[in-house]
């Protein structure tokens, strides 16, 4: 955890409402030297639902494999996320120390093992100590209730600042709530979703249509951003439903309220993942890329990702430079459907190249003026095809270097 907060930090942390059912409580188990607060449990109250997606990684976390096994059941009654340690590359005794977190936990409320949930970020190939991880676990259920900014604090790594979320959506005429806390700066880019976030609510969700929704909702938020084309061995987002709102359940989108709670859930999502983008590591840009006139959309998304990918794009942003140039190399590289002479660039809304070539007469003070700025638009006009995409980066300066070359120390 950074003491600089990044400049693309909201003002504020937004007033989160309470979910009826969510219990969350922090400790110190002390997995770094720093004097912090780094293990959450979050206690959920019985009956609820959890759905979640997980890192493609071919190098899991014993904790993404365990809750690969334990969304099966779609039931939740605890959380536990360690920070400082991500226990990723400890073969078998990394599994014991995360089989001893679930007898702990499960024994404290009372439930099975597959109800328990597990996280774990930080430094991989060192061995989550056990023995703190109990006894943090021990302080933690005999801890006070803490806030929804105390549980986001406790889970950073490298993040500067906590990432909080809210939405709400009416469904069977009643408004139920919808809270979020993630945690990611570096060692983003999707592939399923990044870093490590969690989603509370109090509606009544069947566990298989939550599962669906989550997955939709993913595609248009997680999947879109990238802050450095790696994708972590721990990523992991979870979406817990503790049906504590006297509301309708809602099994399928026929229910009433299912398309409201979509696209709460879909907003949400949103949010949370431009939290992440915004406190990318040393970034003091964020970008927004829009690609239209693709073949198709899935076109259209791996232009838009070759584009926030690009190391001369995102160091071009960072010196203010109106390159085109490096975005119409990274259109080309990306292997899509595209023509030369039909392609169209623009930076805050003025087209800079059309057709092959520089606008005529092209007047650079204005995109210059954009790019002084904090948010950056680049749009992208293929012109092929009606396939639209839209992504979020931020910009590579020297931080990132600085911050990721002294990781461990």
């Amino acid at each position: 955890m950074s003491n600089n907060i990044s400049p693309l930090a909201p003002k504020s942390s937004p007033q989160m409402p309470d979910v009826k059912g969510v219990t969350c409580r922090v400790a110190r188990a002390q997995y770094k030297d720093w004097d912090r607060c780094d293990l959450t449990f979050v206690e959920l109250a019985e009956g609820t639902t959890v759905a979640g997606v997980l890192t493609q990684s071919k190098c899991p976390s014993t904790e993404v494999e365990w809750c690969r096994k334990a969304l099966i059941a779609g039931k939740a009654r605890g959380l536990v996320v360690n920070a400082g340690n991500a226990n990723a590359f400890t073969g078998a005794r990394g599994m014991e120390a995360v089989q001893r977190i679930l007898n702990l936990a499960s024994n404290h409320l009372g439930c099975t093992e597959e109800e328990i949930f597990v996280s774990s970020t930080g430094v991989i190939g060192v061995l989550l100590p056990k023995e703190k991880a109990e006894a943090g676990l021990q302080t933690a259920f005999t801890s006070k209730p803490c806030s929804w900014e105390d549980a986001a604090s406790a889970i950073m790594t490298t993040d500067t600042f906590p990432k909080l979320a809210t939405t709400s959506a009416i469904v069977g005429e009643k408004t139920v709530h919808l809270n979020g806390i993630i945690k990611g700066s570096g060692m983003i880019a999707p592939d399923m979703a990044t870093m490590l976030g969690y989603i509370f609510t109090d509606a009544i969700v069947d566990a298989g249509f939550l599962q669906e929704m989550l997955n939709k909702a993913t595609k248009s938020s997680f999947n879109c951003i990238t802050v450095d084309s790696d994708t972590s061995t721990s990523d992991t987002v979870l979406a817990f439903a503790t049906g504590q709102n006297d509301t309708v359940t809602l099994n399928s989108y026929s229910d009433p309220g299912a398309d409201a709670f979509q696209a709460a859930l879909n907003d949400l999502c949103q949010q949370m993942a431009h939290l992440v983008v915004r406190d990318g590591e040393g970034a003091s840009k964020f970008i927004e890329i829009a690609v239209r006139g693709a073949e198709s959309d899935e076109s259209a998304k791996v232009i838009a990702l070759s584009v926030a990918n690009s190391p001369l794009v995102k160091t071009a942003i960072a010196g203010e430079d109106a390159n085109w140039g490096r975005v119409v190399m990274a259109v080309g590289k990306a292997g899509e459907p595209a023509d030369r002479d039909k392609l169209s660039i623009g930076f805050g809304g003025i087209t800079v190249a059309r057709d092959g070539l520089v606008v005529p007469g092209f007047d650079e003070a204005p995109v210059a003026e954009h790019l002084k700025g904090t948010d950056i638009d680049i749009s992208i006009d293929i012109g092929l095809g009606q396939g639209n995409a839209t992504v979020w980066t931020c910009d590579l300066t020297h931080g990132y270097i600085s911050i990721n070359a002294d990781y461990r120390s």
